[in-house]
């Protein structure tokens, strides 16, 4: 008796070819049913393995850091002296030979407008008077810092947010989620780094000191070990931790700044996705929008965030600096040193070296962020959970 036939005198084969077997599940396996790469190329983590690269966030953090330092080094040489007590009583004198009553006698538009003045005026002359290198200063002892600080903000972050929003937001990101992994992050990297900042603050006014004085020998410290050294024998282990409560103080600002740029760039994600489901064809336009927008968000955000934490900055460079008054330290503690800036200084000198600080950290956090997203893309992996 002659088998069934089908239409088209073809026969069903008896067992399932290779290729269909390949397709259909097998007792004990599981259809993967995510995507294996994202919108923008990258591959999707594992839902397993909220930390998958995780070194991927430690070595773009570096790397960010590093280029933005190199190029706004001038800047942060600028923005050291006008901060510490040393250059503020030269500059104090100065305006003292010119008739300008001090800064807590100015209106605030006055002082704002003398601060710059003053700004630009020292900038235009450290390479006049020391030469260009002198805008350079302080860059190797700074990249010492910078690189393990924003490596290890970055890492901390990064991955901290995958684990936060994994097990106490169901795999979502939100700005809660954000904030606490912003502030965990700060935590972290001010109390593993506050010794190189304090031993990196010291030797450069330290330099700048003996310059001005004209001599070698008015040099305090020989070097960074001989920096950390002294502070350990003259003010004990505690002394390389001066300075660390503005440090914590200054977490509002990475905690705003960080929050401010998730929020901008979820803007900027929706914004991808409406074109995504509209079905048309990505432009030109719309890549220069996506990338310049991160860049955009990762600078504005910081300049909301340095505006309204600045005063922190200067507070945690004086207590780094540690300068003497009368044999005793001038400066003994966050609310002191707050109070007394203010009541010698006024608002103006909380805000002292604010035009080079701005000009210095809004560029530089939209390079920092910038090489770091490239970075991570590079690596195969994304800075979304």
């Amino acid at each position: 008796m002659s088998s069934p036939s089908v239409p088209g005198d073809q026969r069903l084969p008896s067992t399932p070819s290779k290729a269909i077997q390949a397709v259909i599940p097998q007792p004990g396996e599981t259809v993967p049913v995510l995507p294996t790469k994202q919108q923008n190329g990258a591959p999707v983590a594992a839902a397993n393995a909220p930390l998958g690269k995780s070194w991927a966030h430690f070595v773009a953090g570096g790397l960010g850091g590093m280029t933005a330092s190199t190029i706004t080094c001038p800047l942060d040489v600028l923005r050291t002296r006008l901060q510490s007590d040393f250059y503020q009583t030269q500059l104090a004198a100065t305006r003292a030979a010119r008739g300008i009553p001090p800064l807590s006698q100015l209106s605030p538009a006055r002082g704002a407008i003398l601060h710059i003045t003053e700004t630009f005026q020292i900038l235009f002359a450290i390479p006049r008077q020391e030469g260009w290198r002198a805008l350079f200063k302080g860059l190797g002892p700074n990249l010492v810092a910078v690189i393990p600080a924003q490596a290890t903000k970055f890492f901390t972050y990064g991955n901290g947010k995958k684990i936060i929003s994994k097990y106490l937001n169901d795999g979502r990101e939100s700005a809660w989620v954000h904030l606490c992994a912003a502030a965990t992050s700060g935590i972290i990297t001010g109390t593993v780094t506050n010794p190189i900042w304090l031993v990196k603050t010291r030797l450069q006014l330290d330099r700048s000191h003996a310059e001005r004085a004209g001599s070698v020998q008015a040099r305090r410290y020989k070097n960074a070990l001989d920096c950390t050294m002294q502070t350990v024998r003259n003010e004990g282990v505690r002394g390389l931790y001066r300075g660390l409560s503005a440090s914590y103080l200054g977490i509002t600002e990475s905690t705003l700044q960080w929050v401010l740029y998730e929020q901008m760039k979820l803007y900027l994600r929706k914004r991808d996705e409406r074109i995504a489901l509209s079905g048309r064809l990505t432009t030109g336009w719309d890549d220069t929008v996506t990338w310049t927008g991160k860049l955009g968000a990762a600078g504005m955000a910081k300049f909301v965030a340095a505006i309204v934490t600045y005063p922190h900055e200067v507070v945690r460079t004086r207590l780094r600096q540690a300068p003497l008054e009368t044999g005793r330290p001038k400066y003994t503690g966050l609310v002191q040193c707050f109070k007394l800036v203010f009541k010698e200084e006024g608002m103006v000198g909380l805000y002292g070296g604010l035009v080079p600080h701005m000009m210095r950290v809004v560029p530089s956090a939209a390079i920092m962020f910038g090489v770091y997203e490239v970075v991570l893309k590079l690596l195969g992996t994304t800075s979304e959970v």
